[in-house]
């Protein structure tokens, strides 16, 4: 296939982020004359007008205070841009609802929808970059897994490799970046059911969780060496790797019915080298992660419905686990919740997608909105825009709330029937994914009723 030539990218100081300079550091001379000491490294490359009024508040101030205002500056960027974003809604044709995504660099998203359709999309000209999918070695008969879809992508630490489902949405495949040339394909001794969510816990290493009720550890190897090889019959297609996991772990039943032990969402602690999965019979389980995966705990949620996503907070070191009407933050070590739950009724549609930066909590729901809360404070970003006159206002404070659009909807019979009356439907967010270095933020999803065929797709920036 036609390799793809993502736009050239401005190159990044490794401590750049929202509020950062865009000043670079300078570069220091050679000899001993032009010698500088560290304070006055630091203070070469930090030219901003912020930082000037910050220099003249403390006097001299060396490398550790310098560090520690950036941090400041940067929390606090992180906390008042979302009220200065701004969208521009992405056309994506006909596809069938969005279910994942992540950013490849400055301009380019991946995505996958429930039509089982990869692609790339670039969020500056609009143009749509279809990715063949992986086939398995034995074929699968199409009517094998209808309305599945593509539900989890992932891109390794160093960008890579990513992973997602294969044609077979019970299979694991696996691309080399940025040319998405494939890599090899999980299709043998691996899961029975849809693979629901996928992390890589290094860079080679790449764990799934499958509705079947199992979690698979796969070893994947960008060279393809010592694994099955399938050969093309036709020398224009790929070839690529046919492997099997290393190992496979079942979510313990207990009372729960087997049926209901689908692993539904993952999130890493790579400090702590530990995965947390939930599954859909409400249940929290935590894995060492190591030449395979043992268990360490099984713990009840306190809201145990529509479990479906959830995100790993490095900060306060917890996990966080959107249901139907909560997001709960849960400290392992103490076996308890450490934060308050936060409540996200919003038209009663529950959380669709999770992600946390630093102290800030984004919730995807399924009316349509993003909600952004602060963790440190427990509370929701309210809406600095100007109040109007004629809406009853809330003590609490209102919150903000990124809205999405109408997106593109099938008005089939179905649609006209149950839902031609109504001015506006919501599309679900399923899937958002942040470009924080440039502050660009990718919302995608579509209509939440299973049956209503639709998507929707915007750039926040």
């Amino acid at each position: 296939m036609a390799h793809l030539r993502p736009g050239k990218e401005k190159r990044k100081a490794p401590d750049e982020g929202p509020g950062a300079s865009l000043v670079q550091d300078q570069e220091v001379g050679q000899g001993d004359a032009t010698l500088v000491s560290k304070r006055r490294k630091w203070s070469l490359g930090r030219h901003s007008f912020v930082y000037g009024l910050k220099g003249r508040e403390l006097g001299t101030w060396g490398h550790r205070e310098a560090i520690g205002f950036q941090r400041q500056l940067c929390d606090y960027a992180v906390l008042k841009l979302p009220h200065l974003l701004r969208v521009r809604h992405l056309g994506l044709g006909t596809v069938n609802k969005v279910f994942a995504s992540q950013w490849l660099n400055g301009r380019q998203v991946v995505c996958g929808t429930k039509c089982n359709s990869l692609f790339v999309v670039d969020v500056l000209s609009g143009q749509m970059t279809r990715i063949p999918l992986l086939r398995d070695m034995i074929p699968v008969p199409a009517r094998a897994y209808p309305t599945s879809g593509i539900h989890a992508i992932e891109i390794n630490p160093s960008k890579t490799l990513l992973a997602t489902s294969g044609e077979n949405p019970n299979s694991l495949a696996v691309y080399k970046l940025p040319t998405f040339d494939p890599v090899s394909l999980g299709d043998r001794q691996g899961h029975s059911d849809w693979i629901f969510t996928i992390i890589w816990v290094n860079e080679t290493v790449a764990i799934s969780g499958s509705r079947d009720g199992t979690l698979a550890m796969w070893h994947v190897n960008p060279d393809s060496s010592g694994m099955d090889v399938a050969l093309s019959e036709n020398a224009d297609l790929p070839v690529y790797a046919h492997m099997r996991p290393k190992g496979m772990q079942a979510i313990p039943t207990g009372s729960s019915s087997p049926g209901a032990c689908k692993v539904r969402a993952m999130a890493f602690s790579a400090p702590n080298r530990e995965l947390g999965a939930v599954s859909l019979d409400g249940c929290f389980h935590l894995w060492k992660v190591g030449d395979n995966l043992s268990r360490l705990l099984t713990m009840r949620l306190s809201y145990c419905r529509e479990n479906v996503c959830m995100a790993y907070c490095d900060e306060l070191s917890m996990y966080a686990v959107g249901s139907q009407f909560h997001v709960s933050f849960l400290d392992v070590r103490q076996h308890r919740q450490k934060i308050p739950p936060l409540c996200s009724r919003d038209g009663g549609t529950g959380v669709r997608s999770l992600s946390i930066y630093q102290n800030l909590v984004t919730v995807g729901t399924g009316h349509g909105a993003l909600l952004l809360y602060d963790i440190r404070t427990r509370k929701f970003l309210e809406d600095m825009s100007e109040h109007n006159p004629e809406l009853p206002v809330d003590p609490a404070g209102r919150k903000l709330k990124l809205m999405t659009g109408s997106g593109w909807v099938n008005e089939d019979d179905l649609w006209v029937d149950f839902f031609g009356d109504l001015e506006y439907y919501p599309n679900a967010v399923y899937t958002h994914c942040y470009n924080w270095p440039e502050m660009k933020l990718f919302v995608a999803g579509g209509p939440v009723h299973p049956d209503v065929r639709g998507n929707y797709a915007g750039l926040w920036s």
